[in-house]
């Protein structure tokens, strides 16, 4: 099983911004975001949407990364982890098998200095089995990540 998205490692925060191409002033990717549940029934299907496009190397399958996140249920709205609470970013090798296949196929092609909404159905999360105490079996994950370098 991948190690948990909450085991945060330590590596420096580099703040990092960019327009958001859509004329809307682009949110601080140096700053904890919120999350929220989008509602509804949840989607089968991995959903990726970049809510800031950095301007930075892209990651690709095999690399290093150094990224903040926040994961909120899907059916509760209820943030269950948050490296920003950790005051420390997360590292992670990605692609690799170290984390849940939501993010190994979610994050490869993002590029540093963005933020990225993933919204991970169970069959790519923790499945029936869920983290007992910490998350519903067959929850949906949504995820807010920033990412922050690579290497």
């Amino acid at each position: 099983m991948p190690r948990l998205l909450f085991l945060a490692l330590g590596l420096t925060l580099a703040a990092c911004g960019s327009e958001a191409g859509d004329g809307s002033a682009a949110p601080d990717v140096a700053e904890k975001p919120v999350v929220t549940s989008p509602g509804g029934e949840p989607p089968a299907e991995l959903q990726i949407t970049d809510i800031v496009t950095g301007e930075g190397a892209e990651a690709k399958v095999g690399d290093l990364l150094s990224m903040q996140y926040v994961g909120i249920a899907w059916s509760t709205g209820e943030q269950f982890d948050a490296s920003w609470d950790n005051g420390q970013p997360f590292a992670l090798q990605i692609g690799v098998g170290d984390v849940i296949l939501g993010w190994d196929q979610g994050i490869p092609g993002m590029r540093v200095g963005g933020r990225r909404q993933l919204v991970i159905p169970p069959d790519l999360a923790y499945g029936p089995a869920g983290i007992p105490g910490v998350i519903a079996a067959d929850e949906t994950l949504v995820f807010v990540v920033d990412l922050i370098g690579i290497g």
